[in-house]
């Protein structure tokens, strides 16, 4: 519901907003890697009349280094392993499966042993030397087991921007792993070789468990494919409308946020809804749900970007030299940083318009938000119309 309130509210937006430039995403040349706002569904190849579901399950576990006390993200387990590739398609493979990892423990590579830790979902988004753009969906946890061990990530890379679908399909790969990883590969394979769905639409899959037996897993694709990719209720946890609107302004004149938070999950989330504020246009810049602390140095960049950032690196953060930055603390709420015109930037009228209507639905359903846009609407078409007939 979120979604449709959020879409509506848009709507009313975009007739006045200036076009944002679809300009290339590899605005720093240091970056290895840059990250877009959405991935691109016709990237992947036609397959069965749709596309695959996914091109990559990786497990990124934590290995020590043969020198000190830290430990290096590795991948550990690879589906589908790519075989026959020419030399340039397995250069390009090598340089996307590398930086994974990196990813998968963007939190740096000082760990210790654990016999507690909360389970993690996240996404990030990564671009390709030649254009086209993959997005990874995480589930980090301990492996099951006793005493102390540390967290690995199950990793899936797809071109698909589908948040919900893919939570579930990491479900149904930590349910096998704790028997077997060798149990992976056929539901894995079952996965790929089936089409992705229409929106709306379900496949379901045939999975045989030891023990259990042969299970029928449904995967339905939302009917909304352009934000099912989003979950903007972390976002409006997180944040007031007040200060979701000035975010969306910021973004509008391709200002430079950075979004901090403690946790994977709510950052990515948060991250992603912001930039989906902008639908139907698009950040055509850097951006990067979860920065690693290897690629930090992202936020001096004097172009713009749109990036989310651990807790733990607030200091380093607010230490680097920045210019005109909107940062957001998603723990507390609040605004450390500001450019001081934000509350200015969107028409008076229409913020008071949005805020009066979300004043007014407290204990009713989004739905009546969703009303008021529409009478809001219709109120300018007729204004326009008796405008022409004057003149």
């Amino acid at each position: 519901m979120e979604g449709q309130v959020v879409g509506g509210m848009l709507r009313l937006f975009h007739s006045r907003l200036p076009r944002l430039r679809a300009g290339s995403l590899q605005d720093n040349p240091r970056d290895p890697v840059k990250e877009p706002e959405k991935p691109q569904e016709h990237c992947l190849p036609a397959f069965a009349g749709g596309q695959h579901f996914f091109e990559y399950l990786l497990v990124v576990s934590l290995k020590k280094k043969s020198s000190g006390p830290d430990y290096e993200p590795t991948i550990t387990y690879q589906f589908p392993k790519r075989e026959n590739l020419l030399r340039g398609q397995q250069e390009e493979e090598e340089r996307l499966l590398g930086a994974i990892p990196l990813f998968c423990f963007p939190d740096g590579n000082e760990w210790a042993s654990l016999t507690e830790y909360p389970r993690e979902t996240f996404s990030f988004v990564l671009t390709n030397v030649d254009g086209s753009r993959k997005i990874g969906y995480c589930r980090r946890l301990l492996p099951t087991g006793r005493g102390p061990r540390l967290p690995k990530v199950y990793c899936i890379v797809s071109c698909i921007g589908c948040f919900g679908l893919f939570s579930k399909i990491l479900d149904e790969v930590e349910k096998r792993d704790q028997i077997s990883v060798a149990v992976i590969y056929p539901f894995m394979q079952g996965l790929r070789e089936a089409a992705f769905p229409a929106p709306g639409k379900t496949v379901t899959l045939k999975s045989f468990i030891p023990d259990s037996g042969t299970e029928f897993i449904s995967l339905t694709r939302p009917l909304d494919s352009h934000l099912e990719h989003v979950d903007f209720s972390s976002l409006l946890k997180c944040l007031s409308v007040e200060q979701i609107l000035q975010i969306f302004a910021s973004a509008v004149l391709e200002r430079r946020i950075i979004f901090l938070a403690e946790g994977l999950s709510t950052l990515s989330q948060c991250i992603h809804a912001a930039a989906a504020l902008l639908y139907p246009f698009s950040w055509a810049h850097t951006y990067i749900p979860v920065v690693p602390e290897r690629l930090l140095d992202t936020v001096c960049c004097p172009t713009p970007f749109m990036v989310g950032v651990q807790m733990r690196f607030q200091q380093q953060v607010m230490e680097s030299p920045m210019e005109e930055v909107l940062l957001v603390n998603l723990c507390e709420g609040t605004f450390l940083m500001s450019v001081g015109d934000e509350k200015e930037i969107l028409p008076p009228k229409l913020q008071d318009d949005i805020l009066d209507s979300l004043g007014q639905t407290t204990n009713k359903p989004w739905s009546y938000f969703q009303r008021k846009i529409l009478e809001y609407e219709e109120q300018k078409k007729h204004k326009k119309s008796r405008e022409k007939t004057v003149k």
